[in-house]
Order: C-alpha cells, then structure tokens, then sequence
C-alpha cells in the first residue's frame, strides 16, 4: 500500500516521504516549521497530482 509518512527530523522540523507498496522511499518534502504545513503539502499534491504534467528536460 502507498502511503504519506510525518516525521520531525533532528533539526525539529516536519517532512513526509511518500513510500511504496514495497517500503521504498519514492519522494521525500523539504521541512516545515509547523506540523499543519507537511499536512496541508500533502493534501494539495493528493488533490493536484492528476492534473500534473511532465515536463521532460532531457530531450533536445
């Protein structure tokens, strides 16, 4: 099952990784001062993913 992870790293910040079905980290955020923050990022990529293009830099 996929699925968002909280955590506070040592510098006392909120993260979240996004893990697979297999337990490997596929994406990681940046720190949040406040907990409500990392929530609030993760609803909005929930709510904007499928709309999300790819923007492919590596074509010429």
């Amino acid at each position: 099952m996929y699925k968002f992870e909280v955590y506070k790293d040592k510098a006392g910040e909120f993260r979240f990784r996004f893990k697979a079905s297999n337990g490997e980290t596929m994406f990681a955020s940046e720190g949040y001062k406040a907990k409500a923050s990392a929530l609030h990022a993760i609803e909005s990529i929930k709510a904007h993913v499928g709309g999300a293009s790819i923007d492919d830099q590596t074509t010429a």
